[in-house]
């Protein structure tokens, strides 16, 4: 629930009708300009950040994402390294700071210590797209235990059963695909995609956070009142890319404005 609890105190303050939630990969370019980017973010209103440890078979990530994952293990950073990292993003900003990674970076560091540390960092949740809660019993009893969120992953094609049943398993809020593929490509929304949504709504109580293709503020105004949190992933990394982590701020800021 701290996460939940998070989220709905964010949403209930003025001119908060949606919350943005950014993703960043550890190390890619580098953890200095992680360090700049996070900052501009924070400065100009992201409630949440989602910190991926690289991985090298980033299954659900696109072109842009798996890149920067390449590239950043390529500069042989460690998963302590990342850890050390969200330990000071969580002491040096007040918001709520996630790791986002995949499982067998997760079982290597050793599970219980993951948990452990990130607990003692005030990491508030885990988004793991490749383990499904079927197979995550360990997983889930120490989500609990240490009251970091597991954060499940809503898809067009789930059913209303299943979306129940990852509802049973999941905390802080719900990740809700906007399509079907991979991170990076334009969402488009239409008459589907809000059917989309209500199906979301229906399936659980918790908050949902619509992520995949969403860049720009029209896509954050079109989400505001279906959706609780805009997930803004390949957009920012595509920025610093083409501009620079100084480019960062001002784009965050105009997603709202």
């Amino acid at each position: 629930m701290q996460l939940e609890n998070y989220i709905r105190a964010e949403l209930a303050k003025p001119a908060k009708d949606i919350l943005l939630m950014t993703h960043i990969v550890l190390g890619y370019p580098s953890l200095e300009v992680n360090r700049e980017v996070i900052r501009q973010m924070v400065e100009n209103g992201v409630e949440l950040i989602e910190m991926q440890i690289p991985f090298s078979e980033p299954m659900a990530d696109g072109p842009t994402i798996v890149r920067a994952n390449q590239e950043s293990l390529e500069t042989n950073i460690t998963v302590e390294e990342c850890m050390a990292f969200g330990q000071e993003m969580c002491e040096t900003h007040g918001i709520a700071f996630l790791f986002m990674t995949y499982y067998n970076i997760i079982y290597k560091y050793g599970v219980v210590d993951f948990f452990k540390k990130s607990k003692s960092y005030n990491i508030q949740g885990f988004i793991v797209p490749d383990l499904p809660p079927e197979e995550g019993a360990e997983f889930l009893a120490l989500a609990k235990e240490y009251e970091i969120a597991p954060i499940l992953i809503y898809a067009p094609t789930s059913s209303p059963e299943r979306m129940q049943t990852l509802a049973s398993y999941a905390d802080g809020f719900m990740y809700c695909v906007a399509r079907k593929g991979v991170t990076g490509q334009k969402t488009d929304f239409d008459l589907e995609f809000d059917s989309y949504i209500d199906r979301c709504r229906t399936g659980t109580s918790l908050p949902l956070a619509v992520g995949f293709g969403i860049s720009s503020r029209e896509d954050i105004t079109y989400l505001t009142g279906k959706a609780d949190i805009g997930v803004i992933g390949t957009a920012t990394i595509n920025l610093v890319n083409d501009k620079g982590a100084e480019a960062v701020g001002p784009f965050i800021k105009g997603l709202r404005d």
